[in-house]
């Protein structure tokens, strides 16, 4: 199953969106998917389980999940006690001002989260209650639309990250994984992050986890609803996006670069999964 590219009916003059005090059903979450925009997850209530790039985590009341831009991922509420949860949706063009003079930026808790592989904050009750206000009154400001909301609602978003920022900087190990599933498989998702751009397949991967395929492709399925060459070909991708907008190469480089096996491949899964060519992507970031 390839991850779906989900897209958001907002205005480009404001990249932002908030689904509050939604309760989840297994029957219609949204399968594995990715956005470019950065995405907060607060559980009121409920369990479940959260697969975000290469871990699976326990989902409970209190649970906050800060979710990168393009990173692939997916909920499984429980089926007798679904999750209720806020989630909030924006671009990081929202919130990235002046620096005024100190090395801070509200999206340092996504990228220590990116480079940690850690997405989980579990919070204290202080910052249960505080996100739990702060979430209450975007939503209010949302929805009244009176004059000026739309600053309102940044404002405040700034003030949510703010603490989240000084909670996971004073908690450098927040967010472990649960111990959901075997240990080989955490380490199988490792090393996938580390050779993705490497010709591996199904048969490789089982000889690594020293398990049979038929028994990693049933396990990798269940414990992150995508099947191994899928989950490979979305870390490609991503990577293969990041190198359009970060670098001058020309797209054959990148495509090899990433492990695709032939342009035709590249271009094909390319507008498969993102929508558009990548010549197209470049362009409509530079403009």
């Amino acid at each position: 199953m390839k991850p779906l590219r989900k897209q958001f009916n907002a205005d480009p003059a404001f990249p932002f969106s908030i689904t509050y005090h939604d309760r989840k059903n297994y029957k219609t979450e949204l399968p594995d998917h990715l956005h470019d925009w950065y995405e907060l997850v607060y559980v009121h209530s409920g369990k479940g389980v959260f697969f975000i790039d290469q871990t699976i985590y326990d989902m409970r009341a209190g649970d906050l999940f800060v979710i990168p831009g393009n990173t692939i991922h997916r909920s499984f509420p429980d089926r007798d006690q679904p999750v209720t949860s806020t989630a909030v949706f924006f671009s990081p063009v929202l919130v990235q001002p002046s620096s005024l003079g100190e090395s801070f930026s509200y999206l340092r808790c996504f990228e220590t989260g990116r480079s940690r592989k850690s997405f989980k904050l579990d919070c204290p009750d202080r910052l249960k209650a505080s996100i739990e206000e702060l979430l209450a009154q975007i939503d209010a400001e949302w929805k009244a639309t009176k004059p000026g909301y739309r600053h309102a609602v940044m404002l405040i978003v700034q003030q949510l990250l703010l603490q989240i920022n000084r909670e996971t900087a004073a908690h450098s190990r927040s967010g472990e994984s649960s111990d959901v599933g075997p240990g080989w498989m955490k380490s199988l998702l490792l090393y996938i992050d580390e050779h993705y751009c490497e010709p591996i397949g199904l048969t490789d991967l089982a000889v690594q986890a020293s398990v049979s395929p038929a028994h990693l492709s049933r396990l990798f399925k269940q414990l992150t609803g995508m099947n191994v060459t899928g989950y490979i070909a979305a870390k490609r991708m991503t990577k293969a996006k990041e190198l359009l907008l970060q670098t001058d190469d020309n797209v054959g480089t990148i495509a090899s670069a990433c492990g695709f096996e032939s342009m035709t491949h590249f271009h094909r899964s390319f507008k498969r999964i993102v929508g558009t060519t990548p010549a197209a992507y470049r362009r409509g970031a530079a403009g």
